[in-house]
């Protein structure tokens, strides 16, 4: 993949990824639609003008169109795209139509339909996961400690060359890797090493420290440090592979841990303990498809499965117009025992449509100089 021009390599990446993250999940609200008896009118992977097209045998339209920025499962009596519900339409059909509707099915299976999208993103991330743990491996190195950075949280909590790293706040230390991922995330957070050294444990305390630093690509990433290096040997490193049901389990792990990353840099956003600058739209996924296919493609896959659980996650945020707004919705039935009156939905998805259009907005504004960098110019 590398020796593609980086003007082709970043847009065959992004359409990629981006593709087959849409496709799974749309996938996921399709079969289960079906299972419940419900008719789509159309699978659309894009928005816009159709591209090419087909109806298969159940009258279902599956189109690729020109804006490969989303997708759409469109049901019978749906009033739009975002799946909002038309009851006028439903007043409209027969008897016979109204059975393949998507309103007239229990509140159960509604939901199971909504939450099928995000459930199979998660999935899909668990399947990449644990097929590249099996298969693949794991390229590990003990977490020992090699060397410190004079004056760093490490050598100020009392670390010393030698010490191996066995547990972090509870959780257990396998390889370097394991221990750089919490650290980095734990910012300006106190965190509790359980330390080896040499047969005697130790519990020593140290708070990462929040530093800028640039990754391979030179993108500039916040993250928390203190001060450990590993100066391992070719020898030192070796892969590691897994049977499939401990497979299953780490790409669990894994899978929770980007959500749980996640959450956490949001919550810092909202709580103004982080900046917001890493957050990213089109342009950035597109940028980081480009770097990461340059890596090869089983780079490229693994980045489909994080992004596969950061759609998955981000659909689930209870926002009208995303499919955690509509179970919401549907949480709010539950509760009254009716629905929320058309007026009330429509209003809820003009706001989600608001909050959407205001991400849109500031996403683009963050990456306003990733077109100029692949120009040459900034």
């Amino acid at each position: 993949m590398d020796v593609l021009p980086t003007f082709i390599l970043k847009p065959l990446a992004f359409l990629f990824v981006l593709t087959v993250v849409i496709f799974v999940h749309e996938l996921g609200h399709f079969l289960v639609a079906r299972w419940c008896g419900v008719r789509v009118k159309t699978f659309s992977i894009g928005f816009g003008k159709e591209i090419f097209g087909f109806n298969d045998r159940y009258g279902t339209r599956w189109r690729l169109a020109w804006i490969p920025l989303g997708g759409y499962v469109k049901f019978l009596d749906d009033d739009n795209a975002a799946s909002a519900p038309s009851r006028e339409a439903l007043q409209r059909m027969s008897p016979a139509e109204q059975a393949g509707a998507f309103q007239t099915k229990p509140l159960a299976a509604r939901a199971a339909i909504v939450a099928a999208g995000p459930i199979a993103n998660f999935l899909l991330a668990i399947l990449i996961f644990a097929v590249t743990f099996t298969f693949v491996g794991v390229n590990v190195t003990a977490p020992r400690v090699d060397e410190l950075v004079p004056d760093g949280a490490a050598a100020r909590a009392g670390f010393k060359a030698g010490d191996i790293i066995v547990g972090i706040d509870g959780q257990k230390i396998e390889a370097f890797a394991d221990m750089q991922r919490i650290v980095s995330g734990s910012a300006d957070q106190e965190l509790t090493f359980e330390v080896d050294r040499g047969g005697l444990m130790l519990n020593i305390k140290a708070t990462p420290e929040r530093r800028e630093i640039s990754d391979r690509f030179g993108n500039k990433l916040k993250v928390g440090v203190i001060g450990i290096k590993r100066n391992a040997t070719q020898q030192e490193w070796q892969f590691k592979h897994y049977g499939p049901v401990e497979a299953l389990g780490l790409a669990v792990k894994e899978s929770y841990f980007i959500v749980a990353r996640t959450l956490g840099y949001l919550y810092g956003v909202l709580s103004l303990r982080e900046s917001g600058d890493q957050l990213g739209g089109a342009l950035r996924i597109a940028d980081i498809s480009g770097q990461v296919a340059s890596l090869g493609f089983l780079a490229l896959i693994n980045l489909t499965a994080v992004l596969s659980v950061s759609i998955g996650l981000i659909n689930l945020f209870p926002i009208p117009l995303l499919d955690g707004g509509h179970l919401m919705f549907y949480a709010i039935e539950a509760v009254r025992g009716r629905p929320l009156s058309e007026r009330a939905q429509e209003v809820g998805f003009r706001i989600g449509l608001a909050i959407v259009l205001l991400l849109l907005v500031y996403t683009t504004y963050q990456d306003r100089f990733i077109p100029l960098r692949w120009m040459g110019i900034g």
